[in-house]
């Protein structure tokens, strides 16, 4: 098994437990906002993603990827957010398909999407923020 293949798997292996805290995050703060304080799911859902972001970016940033090709903080950050936004938008519309058009609990929804989205923003950000020189 080469290097880079083994590199990844460590990563994508770290990402996951990353991914699972960042989760928790999203998953708790969408229950808590739809639920208690009655947003609509879609709402609390965007929300909730940008927690999820948040906690990702300081978890991938200090255990995940220990590569840091963008000098800029502020650049790295705004490389990964975008990507997060590509992954909101695919979560948002993942979640209104299964909800809206075949009558899914919202909370089932946002466990399909988040497995979907999960791969996207592992590969976009391993090889689109952290492989990247800038």
């Amino acid at each position: 098994m080469n290097f880079c293949f083994k590199k990844s798997i460590h990563q994508f292996s770290r990402y996951c437990v990353v991914g699972g805290i960042s989760f928790a995050v999203d998953y708790f703060v969408l229950w808590l906002l739809t639920e208690e304080f009655a947003l609509y799911y879609l709402v609390s859902s965007a929300i909730s993603f940008t927690a999820g972001l948040l906690v990702n970016y300081v978890l991938s940033t200090i255990w995940v990827f220990d590569e840091r090709n963008i000098k800029n903080k502020n650049i790295e950050f705004l490389f990964f957010s975008i990507i997060g936004v590509i992954g909101l938008l695919l979560n948002q519309l993942i979640m209104w398909i299964l909800t809206a058009k075949y009558g899914v609990y919202y909370m089932y929804s946002k466990l399909i999407s988040t497995a979907i989205v999960l791969v996207w923003n592992f590969f976009g950000r391993k090889y689109l923020v952290f492989s990247v020189k800038i």
